[in-house]
């Protein structure tokens, strides 16, 4: 790592993550210190590099710029590493393959010391060049992605995943964010929106980039990885909402049959719509607990929004009252087997009568089920609740 200036310490640090940049590591590095030029900005030029081989932070290092060498591979280990070694309260972050004009930088700026938190640049509010950006990722991806992230976190920002940002220092520290790789794009602007940071956004310019290779993004892995990230920080709209829903309805149509068919005009419903809705209820309970159970990850690790509810509630649903309730659920569904089994025993082994016997066995089977998967889940929460009581990692 190169060595900090021991001159003042700037206003603003430009950091710029890279690997094998070489053909375009010059030109970024021209560009920034251009900027600071002709603004007359109090800047440095951090460059964090992820293990090039191709004598990128050499290049970096002979036109002025601090060269943070980062061991540990990821878009998000690069830029963390970026962060915490620059000097300067505002910092811009952009790509190093010239795709970014920082250039424009000032705007983000202005919005910063304007008294904004986090400032985007989005690339649908400002300008795609011709061959920046390839239609798919133009017209599907990003909009998708970002519609996605504006539903589930209400953050009105057009662009979840435009390159180019700026930010206070504070706001970073305050952010905490963890992922190593292309998902600290989304989780950045997770992050700042429920920690209700202020967040403007601007628009910005994308250009084709420099390289000769092929990006570092892969277009439908890193896209995947964005959306599930997203998905699995929301698990209310993923699996809760749904599963309450299947879960609902399994049990609506259990209860309509139980005591006999349901007859009506045209139909009639009978024990396999029981089975129907006994199939529906194991699973959207199980959809329910793996919500919960992400849910509770994700706060454990700090990954999604707080959940002060959910915090409170670990005083209130401990392991052993989720034991002793999935342990009557499942005494109460093994009675209503038992009890089917000893009229057959009752009755030498003989015929059933299965529109008689068959109701109350499935909705045994079901109460036992679903009574053994909250005893599984309830130890599940316990551990998670013990984890989520370790210090947090500085």
């Amino acid at each position: 790592m190169s060595q900090p200036p021991s001159g003042p310490v700037p206003e603003v640090s430009f950091v710029v993550p890279c690997l094998d940049e070489a053909e375009t590591i010059e030109a970024c590095v021209r560009e920034i210190q251009g900027c600071i030029a002709e603004h007359g900005l109090s800047a440095e030029v951090v460059v964090a590099d992820n293990g090039s081989r191709d004598g990128s932070p050499e290049l970096a290092e002979k036109l002025g710029a601090r060269v943070v060498r980062v061991a540990e591979r990821g878009y998000g280990n690069a830029l963390m590493a970026g962060f915490e070694a620059a000097r300067g309260e505002l910092l811009v972050m952009g790509d190093a393959d010239l795709s970014y004009d920082f250039r424009e930088a000032p705007r983000l700026l202005e919005r910063l010391r304007a008294g904004a938190d986090v400032v985007m640049g989005s690339r649908f509010l400002g300008r795609i060049e011709p061959g920046a950006m390839p239609w798919l990722h133009r017209y599907v991806g990003n909009p998708v992605l970002s519609w996605f992230g504006r539903r589930m976190f209400r953050v009105a920002i057009s662009d979840f995943h435009c390159g180019l940002r700026a930010l206070r220092k504070s706001a970073w520290r305050q952010m905490n964010l963890r992922t190593t790789g292309m998902e600290f794009a989304s989780e950045f602007v997770v992050k700042a929106a429920v920690r209700g940071l202020r967040i403007d956004e601007v628009p910005v310019t994308l250009r084709p980039d420099g390289r000769s290779h092929p990006p570092h993004l892969r277009r439908w892995r890193d896209g995947w990885r964005h959306l599930r990230f997203l998905l699995t920080l929301s698990p209310r709209w993923t699996l809760g909402i749904p599963g309450l829903l299947l879960a609902t309805t399994g049990a609506l149509l259990m209860g309509l049959v139980l005591l006999g068919p349901a007859r009506f005009e045209r139909f009639t419903l009978d024990v396999h719509t029981m089975l129907v809705g006994s199939l529906l209820v194991l699973v959207g309970h199980g959809a329910l607990t793996t919500a919960f159970a992400m849910r509770i990850y994700a706060l454990v690790e700090e990954l999604g929004p707080p959940a002060p509810r959910l915090e409170r509630s670990f005083a209130v649903f401990t392991l052993e009252r989720g034991i002793l309730l999935g342990a009557a659920l499942a005494a109460a569904g093994l009675g209503l087997i038992a009890q089917q089994a000893w009229r057959w025993a009752a009755g030498g082994f003989g015929p059933l009568d299965v529109s008689v016997t068959l109701r109350p066995t499935i909705l045994g089977a079901t109460l036992a089920a679903v009574g053994v998967q909250t005893v599984l889940a309830s130890f599940v929460y316990s551990m998670l609740g013990i984890q989520r009581r370790r210090p947090a990692p500085r």
